[in-house]
């Protein structure tokens, strides 16, 4: 076994800045072929229509009274099958798009405001096209605005949904609570009316702001909701408000353990001055001795003073959580003779309430969680910690953003600073994917994959943890003919997935999973039992006597452990970024015997790519994470980037970075063909935008993203650097050829959402010589396309992790790349086209 017992290699000082423009894609979209007279005159036919019926309907509707009439209809505008990502909103016309979604076709259906003022100048864009004499030969005029449009009619309530159809009611009469996302800057309008029509409105404190939209929870009968929608232009899209969480653990089976009190005397205890796991939770049982030593009592919160700070629900979730925080699995510590030293610590905020109080609003989660995260800040300001979360939506997908998962990732990126700029705060959140619910009937429960992780887990500034087992033996009489659920080292059976969610719109989720335990199952295959102390981990339990420690499991088991992981790196290196955590964290994780074999059984990227989402990048291990060996090792870049930049009245790329890799030239020669592998790990917050069309196009979604390419071996470094950077090109270079660029695991084409990337690539030593470059780019986000937000001159910062290794062969990697990178500073990095 490998030693790892050496520093991580710094490599931010081997990149050089570039100006960056995007070559653009060698996908050719095909043209619409219209027939312009029909297209237009059928399109102009349309929009009258529509206009005609939307008028009338308005005049029906009529307005709430005392509340400021409509000024302009919404239509449902349908683009073609064929077209991408459109925007068709023109500010000059005061145009605004809402709501987008997809049809079964695949088209796009958008929600469009047309205000009455300018609706002469809309239309006008349809009857130039349709109606004007154009020479032949000639483009007709507006033909890039008119062509992509299939069709126009009146908008209705279902156009502005995004959630589940099923969740609309039908009946005018059903009462529900609402999430309306409104336009900014029509909010009070929006407020005023809703009121004027009886509906609740949740209090400010509920309220999420977003760059472009505010989220409201408003509970009242569908026929009011739609009253407001036409009434007032000033909702974009319409979701149900998030379900009240339920945090999934059941009555937990509890398990004497008398040597509580002699480990926590053989304990190093934590300072005040080191980082910590702060838990959003039910609260926590101070007075546990394996707890108390590390968790203050000023560092115990409620987003709700009257409900008290102590864990008092029936499971004792929190404390559970608290155990596992703190010390992982109890069961090996407890029955040995080890002093282990804690180098973190506790910090608690109870965001659910107890018993007897009333329970939170629904659709405020979003808000409560960032409340949540505030509280420690103030107490303890300069302590660095990781949050972590083990509540979500029953049964609520997370197939795209919502006002939660949105909330999170604005947290991760401190969206809320007061001073802007690279360095303002950034925090590491960890998140539970969520649990498949017990049932006795296992074929209820057989097809993990049928169970998609829950809201807010596909945030995408987070790192989200599901669940995998090792525990497969039953030790409790009465069911030794049962046997585990899962073989060791597969899924947890408690664990959700990601399979469900659409793979060019949602980011792979999660991205690391650890014990959550197993089910058993009966001899015939037909019953499942879950909660078996001899399949689940041990932790403390809420109440010290007379049973200080309870079996604990599911994915609250595994976010528990997760963050005890990423605190404890976070201990053992300060300097690091949250940004630079999360990275190590995904970069140390391996896969499994039984992962890698339903892997490796598959040379298809697109099957290894739908398993990431079962098992996502496996199992982290610490020690990598902290350190690195002779034989495989790591490189850590953290560096900061300005992705777009102002120029001449428009938005253009602004940089790139280029690194120019340490290998060792002779070392890799000598080994020739023994297989090497190179592991690249990019890690980044975007803030989020979740308005118009952000759930379909991921684009729209972030702020900025990133991606990397690495040099191939016949390429030399002017053709790399012309391949990837448009701008490195002369006027008359042709376009160069893409070099074979096998080897990877999942391959470029697997990174499309999300703001952690990993891919690996294997090939022989001799190949890795050459391949010495590697590009870091910038690609298009909000702060581009919504210039007028005003930060398109934003600069961001990211981590890189770049590990490699050879795992057929002893050879010692990390002093000549130590020696390279010495060598390479002292010189300069020079890297000419």
């Amino acid at each position: 076994m490998a030693d790892y017992e050496h520093r991580h290699i710094d490599l931010s000082g081997l990149s050089t800045t570039r100006d960056y423009k995007s070559p653009g894609s060698n996908a050719r979209q095909r043209p619409l072929q219209r027939i312009r007279e029909e297209h237009g005159q059928r399109i102009v036919g349309e929009l009258e229509a529509t206009f005609e019926a939307s008028d009338l309907g308005r005049e029906d509707l009529g307005a709430p009274e005392g509340a400021p009439a409509s000024d302009g209809v919404y239509l449902e505008v349908e683009l073609a099958p064929s077209v991408g990502p459109t925007t068709l909103e023109k500010t000059r016309e005061g145009t605004r798009q809402g709501a987008v979604t997809l049809s079964e076709t695949g088209a796009r259906r958008i929600a469009l405001f047309v205000p009455d003022e300018t609706r002469d100048v809309f239309e006008a864009v349809f009857r130039d096209y349709a109606f004007t004499e154009v020479d032949e030969g000639a483009e007709a005029p507006k033909k890039s605005r008119v062509e992509p449009v299939e069709h126009i009619r009146a908008a209705r309530l279902r156009t502005f949904w995004r959630d589940d159809p099923l969740a609309l009611p039908d009946d005018p009469q059903a009462e529900m609570w609402w999430a309306l996302w409104c336009f900014a800057d029509r909010l009070e309008r929006v407020e005023t009316s809703a009121q004027r029509l009886g509906l609740t409105v949740g209090g400010e404190d509920s309220w999420l702001h977003f760059p472009e939209v505010v989220v409201l929870p408003v509970h009242g009968r569908r026929a009011a909701i739609e009253m407001l929608l036409f009434s007032t232009g000033g909702i974009s899209e319409i979701r149900r408000a998030s379900d009240t969480p339920t945090v999934f653990t059941d009555e937990l089976e509890e398990m004497a353990n008398a040597f509580v009190n002699d480990l926590a005397e053989r304990i190093t205890w934590p300072g005040r001055d080191v980082p910590a796991v702060c838990l959003l939770d039910t609260g926590v049982n101070r007075g546990h001795p394996l707890i108390e030593p590390a968790l203050a009592p000023g560092d115990m919160h409620a987003v709700h003073a009257d409900w008290g700070v102590d864990d008092d629900s029936p499971s004792g979730h929190g404390s559970g959580m608290a155990g596992l925080a703190l010390h992982g699995d109890l069961t090996m510590p407890l029955g040995d003779a080890s002093h282990p030293v804690l180098a973190h610590r506790l910090e608690s905020v109870k965001i659910l309430p107890p018993d007897g109080f009333e329970q939170n609003d629904p659709g405020s989660y979003g808000a409560i969680t960032t409340s949540a995260s505030s509280l420690p800040e103030i107490t303890a300001a300069e302590r660095p910690r990781v949050f972590c979360m083990a509540v979500t939506n029953e049964n609520r997908s997370g197939a795209e953003p919502t006002a939660w998962s949105s909330a999170l990732d604005q947290i991760s990126a401190g969206v809320d600073a007061i001073e802007e700029g690279p360095d303002h705060i950034r925090r590491l959140f960890v998140q539970a994917i969520g649990n498949i619910a017990d049932s006795s009937r296992a074929e209820d429960i057989a097809d993990g994959d049928a169970f998609p992780g829950e809201d807010p887990a596909q945030a995408w500034n987070v790192l989200t943890v599901g669940g995998t087992t090792l525990k497969s033996e039953i030790a409790e009489a009465g069911y030794r003919d049962w046997r585990g659920w899962s073989p060791p080292g597969d899924r947890s059976p408690y664990s959700r997935t990601s399979a469900l969610w659409r793979a060019g719109q949602s980011p792979i989720k999660p991205e690391i999973v650890f014990e959550a335990g197993n089910r058993a199952l009966s001899r015939s295959g037909l019953e499942a039992l879950s909660v078996l102390p001899s399949l689940s981990v041990l932790t403390t339990a809420k109440s010290v006597a007379p049973h200080p420690v309870t079996p604990f499991w599911a994915t609250s088991a595994a976010t528990a452990q997760a963050a005890r992981l990423t605190t404890r790196i976070m201990a053992e290196h300060p300097e690091y970024w949250p940004e630079t955590i999360r990275a190590l964290t995904v970069h140390s994780a391996r896969w499994t015997p039984h992962m890698l074999a339903e892997f490796n059984a598959t040379a298809s990227k697109s099957d290894r790519k739908a398993l990431a989402r079962k098992y996502g990048y496996g199992v982290p291990d610490l020690r990598r994470a902290l350190a690195s060996a002779r034989d495989d090792l790591a490189l850590v870049a953290e560096q900061y980037i300005q992705p777009f930049r102002v120029e001449n009245g428009s938005v253009r790329f602004s940089d790139a970075h280029v690194y120019r890799l340490p290998w060792p030239r002779q070392v890799l020669e000598d080994l020739g063909d023994q297989p090497v592998r190179l592991k690249v790990t990019l890690s980044y917050f975007v803030e989020p935008n979740p308005s118009f069309a952000s759930a379909i196009d991921p684009a729209r979604y972030q702020s900025f993203g990133l991606r990397f390419d690495l040099k191939r071996a016949r390429e030399t470094d002017g053709n790399f650097l012309r391949r990837v950077n448009k701008d490195d090109r002369g006027e008359n270079d042709p376009r160069p050829i893409n070099e074979d660029n096998d080897g990877w695991f999942f391959g470029p084409k697997s990174i499309s959402a999300g703001s952690i990337h990993m891919d690996i690539w294997e090939g022989s030593a001799v190949e890795l010589v050459e391949r010495d470059l590697l590009y870091v780019y910038p690609i298009s986000g909000w702060w581009r396309e919504r210039r007028a937000l005003g930060r398109a001159n934003s600069k961001a910062r990211y981590a890189l992790v770049i590990g490699i290794e050879t795992p057929e062969v002893d050879v010692d990697l990390m002093t000549p790349i130590q020696t390279e990178v010495a060598a390479l500073l002292q010189t300069g990095i020079d890297i000419e086209v």
